[in-house]
């Protein structure tokens, strides 16, 4: 059986209303003892950082608030001026993407032909990349075509980017696929 507690007829807000200078009922007549004790979280955060939300293409301000080194609240940064501080509902709960307990923060890997994933550690997975990238060049270069007209590209690599790559970095990358002999090069935003 619940305990209740004992509530004052003075305390009602509709007499607070009445009583008191918000005859309208809009601020301090109908905010209850508890609501007056309650403060926003990001009051306990020790660090406050910009970012930008991982989402789309658009680049979103936000504002990371952390305390003890985990991440508490992510809101919009007002000072942006791409969002003004407003966040779509994906931005907005973007913590969960930080915080959450299935969130993979390790190399994963899965052999041809294997039904389970496998742990590896940054510098091997590196090394393979790079491996099948200089394969894959060397194998599907073509210096010239049938006709002897020259064609200095490599036909078994592409790049697709994704949206949330910043201008500076998709220069980067088309600069480096470009130079590899890459012709196909795509971004996820166009898609």
């Amino acid at each position: 059986m619940s305990r209740v507690t004992s509530f004052q007829f003075l305390e009602w807000p509709v007499i607070r209303q009445l009583r008191g200078a918000d005859r309208l009922g809009r601020g301090a007549a109908v905010t209850s003892k508890a609501t007056r004790s309650t403060a926003p979280r990001t009051s306990e955060a020790d660090t406050v950082v910009q970012s930008v939300c991982p989402y789309c293409a658009v680049g979103c301000g936000q504002k990371v608030f952390a305390k003890d080194n985990r991440v508490i609240q992510i809101e919009g940064d007002p000072d942006s001026p791409i969002s003004r501080g407003r966040l779509c509902p994906k931005g907005a709960a973007s913590e969960q993407l930080v915080n959450s307990t299935r969130r993979i923060t390790t190399v994963r890997y899965r052999p041809p032909y294997a039904t389970d994933w496998q742990d590896l550690d940054l510098d091997t997975a590196m090394d393979m990349i790079a491996d099948r990238f200089l394969e894959a060049r060397r194998n599907h270069w073509e210096d010239e075509d049938e006709k002897g007209h020259p064609l200095r590209r490599a036909m078994g690599i592409a790049s697709l980017g994704g949206a949330t790559i910043d201008n500076e970095e998709n220069y980067l990358a088309k600069k480096l696929f470009t130079a590899a002999g890459a012709i196909q090069m795509e971004n996820q935003a166009r898609i």
